[in-house]
């Protein structure tokens, strides 16, 4: 049977011996090399999305790959797609990193400089491991249907902009289509997703920052179940606490989570730190909320310029929501669009913070008037971004949770 690998190798001299090598092995079909972790993952959800058969059986992960360190994307690979054998390519062979790769998901290790025999040893175990793997996810009631939950990240161009407001109110419309929700707040330090809310916890992100495997139970623990459905993880009361959430921490926080949910919005606030960056990487979709001042369209241009030079995320990829939107105001969406050089949300939030006020200070968000056109321009974006059920289903979900603050939205989907 051939077997499908997939090399994850950033330095081309080391992708062209690595390919060679492949090229050399029986009932081999070797992929064209990877350079990068985002490209990894990309590629892997990619053909999960259209059926756990397209997966390779093998992917070989070289120790210098980036920006993701090489045993966090092995622990990530093998978090999102369990079906698919990882293996290390590294020139450290000591047990110390044998123990953390073997810890981290991974199913063997090749040791530099590569040698025939080893890479074939370690490729046809991991195949047999994979293949082991799919006839038994085959045979059962659970397969694997893709690489997991949905990951959305909200961030601000600048600090009061409405980051959390729109977080909020996404992973609302995605629970009332009938989704598995979770909301984390990744503003670290100011974090205000717990007032919003109304809820008082003493668990935190933090809680989970050095814990080396987050099983199920240990998730349970730190999330709050609120009142909505919403799973709530939510910012350390104490900012300080916030450095202690590093960006393996926020990883693994990050693919826990997006294993045992269908969505997952994160609120990363304003500010970028490492964990922030880490998520803002691997989510599904990463929005920019900004308004339509120049203040606001500065720092907005400004943070995907900070993201591409990271190597955090590409302008293409960032989505840019307009909040506040007046059709009196100079700056409009297009003129966004094109000073960013991000895709600006087909839907503009309208400037009515009257309706928002009485239930900010009453910190009952949820409970924001269905008719408010926030909220249903809000709820109409979650449609966009493809957080609600599937086409003629979310109409029949908010109704049922007697909510009709979604007409935009259901006009959109539900009446196809």
């Amino acid at each position: 049977m051939t077997t499908r690998i997939l090399p994850a190798v950033g330095d081309p001299d080391a992708a062209r011996s690595v390919s060679t090598l492949l090229s050399q092995l029986p009932d081999a079909e070797p992929a064209q090399p990877v350079t990068d972790s985002t490209q990894l993952v990309d590629t892997l959800a990619r053909l999960a999305a259209a059926s756990l058969d397209e997966l390779p059986e093998v992917v070989l992960v070289h120790e210098r790959i980036g920006p993701v360190p090489a045993l966090e994307l092995v622990r990530e690979v093998a978090l999102r797609f369990p079906a698919v054998g990882v293996v290390l390519i590294t020139a450290d062979a000591s047990p110390v990193l044998f123990s953390a790769a073997m810890d981290s998901g991974a199913r063997g290790l090749v040791t530099l400089p590569l040698g025939y025999e080893e890479l074939a040893s370690r490729v046809q175990a991991a195949a047999q491991w994979s293949l082991g793997v799919r006839r038994h996810l085959g045979g059962g009631a659970e397969r694997i249907t893709g690489p997991g939950g949905t990951v959305v990240t909200v961030s601000g161009a600048k600090g009061g902009v409405g980051a959390t407001v729109t977080a909020v109110h996404l992973a609302l419309a995605a629970r009332a289509s009938g989704r598995s929700v979770a909301l984390v707040d990744m503003d670290l330090q100011s974090g205000d997703i717990a007032s919003y809310l109304d809820v008082q916890f003493r668990r935190s992100v933090a809680d989970l920052a050095t814990i080396a495997d987050i099983s199920a139970r240990v998730l349970q623990d730190a999330v709050y179940v609120h009142e909505t459905g919403l799973s709530l993880l939510l910012a350390p009361a104490e900012g300080e606490r916030g450095e202690e959430v590093t960006d393996r921490a926020a990883r693994q926080v990050v693919s826990a989570l997006r294993g045992r949910h269908e969505v997952v919005v994160l609120d990363c606030g304003s500010r970028l730190d490492s964990a922030n960056a880490a998520v803002i990487e691997m989510a599904d979709t990463a929005l920019l909320v900004t308004t339509p001042d120049v203040v606001a369209v500065r720092a907005a241009k400004r943070t995907v310029r900070m993201w591409e030079r990271l190597q955090v995320r590409k302008a293409e990829e960032t989505v840019t929501l307009v909040n506040r939107h007046h059709r009196s105001t100079e700056i409009q969406p297009p003129l966004v669009q094109k000073i960013t050089g991000t895709r600006v949300a087909g839907v503009a939030v309208p400037a009515h913070f009257k309706e928002l006020q009485a239930v900010v200070d009453a910190g009952r968000l949820h409970e924001l008037d269905a008719k408010s056109t926030v909220k249903q321009a809000l709820w109409t974006l979650a449609g966009e971004l493809g957080l609600v059920q599937a086409a003629g289903q979310p109409g029949k979900e908010l109704a049922r949770a007697g909510d009709r603050g979604s007409l935009g939205l259901r006009r959109r989907t539900g009446g196809r």
